[in-house]
C-alpha cells in the first residue's frame, strides 16, 4: 500500500502563499537596506560581505570597506528597522482586535506620547543628572528614559480602567487619550524650557529615525519586540473570538480579562522599546495591519505574522526612502511614513463612512 504524500489544506494554501511571499519582501527589503545608500554596493558584494563575516573570514582589501560600511553602519540600522517595523505593525494588529476597531492605533495606549515626554525630560534635565549616573546609563539615558516612560503611561492607564478585575476597554480608551494629551501638555512644557539645541534633538528623535542605531541599541529593543512577535500567535484564537463581542469570547472559553492584560502589556513593552530605539514613528501599526488583512484576511493565526513580515519590509523601505530622497541629508523616518500613511488613513475614514452610509 502506497503512502499519498501529505499535504496543506486548501484553505491554508493562499496563507502559506502569501506569508511565503511577505518573507520574501522583507528579505528582499533587508538586503535593499545593506545595499543601498550614498554609498551604493551591489547585492552580490553584500552577499559576500554577510558570508564572510559569518564565516570567520577577515575581509579581502577588495570588501574591507564595504565590510566596514555594511557590518558596523547599516547592519544595525537594518535589523533595528526590522525590528521596530515588525513589533510595531503587529502591536498596532492586537489593538484592532482587542478595541474591536479596525482604526485602533498601539498610541491609543498612551505609549508614545508617555515615552516623549520622558525623552524631554532626560534632554532638558539629563545633563544634571547625568553628573549623578553611571556612565553606562549616561550614554542609554534618552533610549531608557523613554522606554520606561511609555511604559509607566501605560501601566496608570491599565490601573485607571481596572476595576474588580475587570479592564474596560471604553475605559482605557478614555484614559488613554486623557493622559496622552496630558503627557503632550507636559512635553510643550518642557520644549519651551529647552534651549535651541536641546529642542533640535528632541525634535529630531519625535519626528523618528534609524540614524543613531547601533548594537547596544538593537540589544535592549529586541527582548521586548521579539517577545511581543513570538507570543503574539498564542493570542490569536483570543483575538478571533473577541471580535464576536466579549461575553461571546467568554462562553466560547476565551478568559476575556487575561487576555486584554497580555495584549495590552505586550503592546506597551514592545512599542515602548520601539519608540525608545528609534523616536516616533507614526503610521506603521495601523497601516500595516489593514494591508495585511486585506491581503490575507481577518484570521489573527496568519495576520499577526503578515504584519510582522510586511511592518519589517515598509518600515526598511521608509527607510531607504528618507536616506536617499535628500541625501545626503537624511529625513526623518517619521516624515516618510507620515506623507504615505495619512493619505491611507484619510481613504479607509472615507471608505469606512461610505460603508456606514
Amino acid at each position: 500500500m502506497s503512502a499519498e504524500p501529505l499535504s496543506l489544506p486548501t484553505a491554508a494554501r493562499p496563507a502559506v502563499a502569501g506569508l511565503s511571499l511577505l518573507a520574501a519582501l522583507a528579505v528582499a527589503a533587508f538586503l535593499g537596506a545593506l545595499a543601498i545608500g550614498p554609498f551604493a554596493i551591489g547585492p552580490g558584494r553584500v552577499l559576500a560581505v554577510l558570508w564572510d563575516a559569518a564565516s570567520g573570514v577577515p575581509a579581502g582589501s577588495g570588501l574591507l570597506r564595504e565590510r566596514i560600511i555594511i557590518m558596523d553602519v547599516r547592519l544595525p540600522r537594518a535589523v533595528l528597522g526590522a525590528l521596530v517595523g515588525a513589533g510595531t505593525a503587529v502591536a498596532g494588529a492586537m489593538m484592532q482586535g482587542v478595541f474591536r476597531n479596525a482604526l485602533a492605533d498601539p498610541g491609543l495606549v498612551g505609549v508614545a506620547p508617555g515615552a516623549a515626554l520622558a525623552a524631554v525630560a532626560w534632554v532638558v534635565f539629563g545633563g544634571v543628572l547625568g553628573a549623578l549616573l553611571p556612565q553606562s546609563v549616561q550614554l542609554l539615558g534618552l533610549p531608557l528614559a523613554a522606554f520606561l516612560g511609555g511604559l509607566a503611561t501605560t501601566l496608570l492607564i491599565g490601573r485607571l480602567a481596572t476595576r474588580d478585575g475587570r479592564t474596560s476597554v471604553a475605559t482605557l480608551l478614555f484614559a488613554g487619550l486623557a493622559l496622552g494629551a496630558l503627557a503632550s501638555a507636559g512635553t510643550g512644557v518642557m520644549v519651551f524650557m529647552a534651549s535651541e539645541q536641546q529642542t533640535r534633538e528632541f525634535l529630531f528623535w519625535t519626528l523618528g529615525s534609524l540614524g543613531g542605531a547601533t548594537w547596544i541599541k538593537v540589544g535592549l529593543a529586541a527582548p521586548f519586540i521579539i517577545a511581543l512577535v513570538v507570543a503574539s500567535p498564542w493570542l490569536a484564537r483570543g483575538l478571533d473570538a473577541l471580535a464576536l463581542g466579549e461575553a461571546e469570547a467568554f462562553h466560547v472559553g476565551i478568559p476575556v480579562e487575561r487576555l486584554k492584560r497580555l495584549a495590552i502589556i505586550g503592546v506597551a513593552a514592545g512599542v515602548g522599546a520601539s519608540v525608545a530605539a528609534a523616536g516616533v514613528v507614526g503610521f506603521i501599526g495601523l497601516v500595516v495591519p489593514h494591508l495585511a488583512r486585506l491581503a490575507l484576511g481577518p484570521a489573527h493565526r496568519v495576520l499577526l505574522p503578515a504584519s510582522a513580515l510586511l511592518g519589517a519590509a515598509v518600515l526598511l523601505g521608509a527607510d531607504i526612502l528618507a536616506r536617499m530622497l535628500a541625501a545626503p541629508a537624511e529625513l526623518p523616518l517619521g516624515v516618510v511614513t507620515a506623507l504615505v500613511g495619512a493619505p491611507f488613513f484619510l481613504w479607509l475614514l472615507l471608505r469606512r463612512r461610505a460603508f456606514v452610509g
